[in-house]
């Protein structure tokens, strides 16, 4: 692999050479385009090689290796760079033709490889003779048979939220035709909708014992995006001069929430009253020792045990 002295852009063919280690040199803009461009074509590959896995275990009723499949991928791309071969990954319709004509074992896949080989190294003057419009009508075929129909029937069915994601990622996909920009914002816009979701299942459920002391049970999850709702439910003018929070039906998630325990314990002194949390964790107890006095953290044998999150 070697930069270019003209600008990428203006070169239509690019000569292949069996020579290993070719010497990268330093280009500045062109080297900014093979490396982002190097970037993108790996994600695409992951991305559709984990595609068509989860595909063929869908059909096959098993369980492949996703982490073995990509490192095998990633050796053999970079193995093939070195050769000045170009990168390649999973393809959906030659895996599908496959398992359709009965293909299961290791045998399958090298007797494709093979043949796919053999097609491209002696046929391919007859190859380069079969009309496009038979090659269009081949991949019509495979888009048919890999898109998931069922789709359409999730439709009314699933919160609008999903279906705004299914259809981003489509539009994203046609109309940039960008796969791995595509997936990017898919799951951009999942975890905003799973963040938007989740803050709105906190739970306070306040119960008054006999000894005059309020004990807050908090269910859900503690995080970014629900510390606001949870605070506002809290009002120290209201509540007794003792107070307990008890976190055994909830999970503190990041820091944020860490920081919003904080801001209320000053609330509730400035009130004269006191706070004490209850069933945290090693970790969070320890991130919250910087309050000092402001909090009491009581320590009980069932107190779960899990890490916080740092963003």
């Amino acid at each position: 692999m070697y930069c270019l002295k003209e600008p990428v852009a203006e070169r239509s063919v690019v000569p292949f050479h069996y020579r290993l280690f070719r010497p990268v040199t330093s280009c500045g803009p062109g080297l900014k385009v093979i490396i982002g461009t190097a970037l993108t074509v790996a994600m695409v590959g992951i991305i559709e090689s984990l595609m068509t896995l989860q595909l063929i275990d869908d059909l096959t009723e098993t369980r492949g290796a996703e982490n073995r499949e990509c490192i095998a991928q990633g050796g053999a791309n970079f193995l093939s760079g070195l050769c000045g071969g170009m990168g390649g990954c999973a393809m959906i319709g030659q895996s599908l033709i496959n398992i359709k004509s009965g293909g299961r074992g290791r045998t399958s896949g090298i007797v494709a490889a093979l043949a796919l080989a053999l097609f491209i190294m002696v046929g391919g003057p007859v190859i380069g003779q079969i009309p496009i419009a038979a090659l269009v009508g081949v991949m019509f075929m495979v888009v048919i048979g890999t898109f998931e129909w069922s789709t359409f029937q999730t439709f009314g069915r699933v919160p609008l939220s999903e279906i705004f994601v299914i259809v981003s990622v489509t539009l994203i996909t046609v109309f940039l035709h960008n796969l791995a920009l595509a997936v990017f914002a898919g799951v951009i816009l999942s975890a905003l909708v799973f963040a938007w979701e989740s803050a709105k299942h906190v739970r306070l459920n306040p119960q008054d014992r006999s000894d005059g002391v309020r004990v807050y049970g908090l269910q859900g999850l503690l995080f970014f995006g629900s510390v606001r709702e949870f605070t506002e439910r809290l009002s120290p003018a209201n509540d007794p001069d003792e107070v307990i929070i008890d976190f055994l039906d909830a999970r503190v998630c990041d820091y944020s929430s860490l920081e919003a325990l904080n801001a209320l314990t000053e609330r509730y002194k400035k009130a004269g009253k006191r706070v004490r949390l209850r069933h945290l964790s090693t970790e969070c107890q320890k991130l919250l020792h910087t309050a000092g006095p402001l909090i009491e953290v009581e320590v009980a044998e069932d107190d779960p045990h899990y890490t916080v999150v740092r963003i």
